[in-house]
């Protein structure tokens, strides 16, 4: 072998570029239901107030004594389920939180045993709600190129730990949840078109510090910044795919806020039946927000095998991102 050629990766060939296809999808919720009347009535309020706000009705929440690793690998479960697919054929896990259990070991190890993915490897990523685009990013390069075959991608979060329940920005908004897909690389074109990623410096406006070790925003600038990233990201992901916003079936954007929602729809000129809103029975759910919309948009109907989707979020860093995916089912 000569100095300058690299030996090619166990268990694989030529590097062919190739596709990324999704498999399965999955998702899993707490058990616990949290209504928008008890902290209402903390935060001196009524429900509307916050419903008129946010368009949150509800959300889950760990309970005492319950792990996100536990609801991470019911997510992975239900995907690795939906595609028909065993564990032991994953090549790798990658896991976007930014609400692990712990500091150290990452989520996406204790995940992968959970699984019983004894031979892939496992790393955490942490994009903030932007985490499952992110992952779905690294996810593609690695299938595409030829140096695995099969990743399951989660994104996962227990934010309500990391709340301050007497601030009324952030206490009504945020939930617990994960989300799952699986991703397999494909010899013919894929289903993921090519993912745009940003990030710029805003750690005032959207943080948790370790002092206080809450979620802390300065709403409007938030509420701003998402309406012109994700817009803008829109426009960026479908001129890579090749298409225009009119090509697109149905609209994912991060489920931070109704009113964000909306404010992007309007902005793109986008009928609201294509835009997908599922906030109110889930709170803001950050990195397993879109894995979550798309399951929501399959059970009632509108994600169906041929559906061209937009997909788009935004969160902490500042980071953002958008996609463009052409469903075509799963299993």
């Amino acid at each position: 072998m000569s100095e300058t050629t690299a030996a090619p990766a166990q268990g694989l060939t030529a590097t062919t570029l190739r596709g990324t296809a999704v498999a399965g999808l999955g998702i899993a919720v707490p058990d616990t239901v949290v209504a928008n009347a008890p902290i209402a009535d903390r935060l001196g309020v009524d429900d509307d107030w916050i419903f008129s706000r946010t368009g949150i009705r509800e959300r889950r929440v760990l309970a005492d004594g319950e792990s996100l690793q536990d609801l991470a690998t019911a997510a992975g479960e239900a995907a690795l389920k939906d595609a028909g697919a065993g564990a032991g054929d994953i090549d790798m896990v990658l896991v976007a939180t930014a609400t692990a259990d712990d500091i150290i070991p990452n989520l996406a190890p204790l995940v992968a045993t959970a699984l019983g993915a004894g031979r892939a490897g496992a790393l955490d990523i942490g994009a903030a709600c932007s985490g499952f685009l992110g992952a779905a990013q690294l996810a593609a390069g690695m299938l595409e190129s030829g140096r695995a075959e099969s990743i399951l991608i989660i994104g996962a979060e227990a934010l309500s730990r990391f709340i301050d329940p007497d601030d009324k920005g952030s206490a009504p908004i945020f939930g617990d949840a994960a989300g799952a897909m699986l991703l397999r690389n494909t010899s013919s074109p894929g289903e993921l078109g090519p993912v745009i990623l940003r990030g710029e410096a805003q750690r005032d406006l959207l943080f948790a510090g370790r002092e206080r070790g809450v979620i802390e925003m300065e709403g409007r600038e938030v509420f701003k910044h998402a309406i012109a990233r994700m817009s803008e990201a829109t426009h960026q992901a479908c001129a890579a795919a090749g298409i225009g916003l009119e090509e697109i079936d149905l609209f994912i954007y991060h489920q931070a806020n109704t009113r964000i929602i909306d404010a992007v729809g309007r902005q793109l000129g986008l009928e609201p039946e294509r835009v997908v809103d599922c906030i109110a029975l889930y709170g803001n759910v950050s990195a397993a927000s879109i894995p979550l919309a798309l399951a929501h948009a399959r059970d009632d109907g509108r994600l169906v095998d041929g559906t061209r989707v937009l997909m788009s979020a935004f969160g902490a860093g500042f980071v953002w991102g958008a996609a463009v995916l052409d469903w075509r089912g799963t299993a």
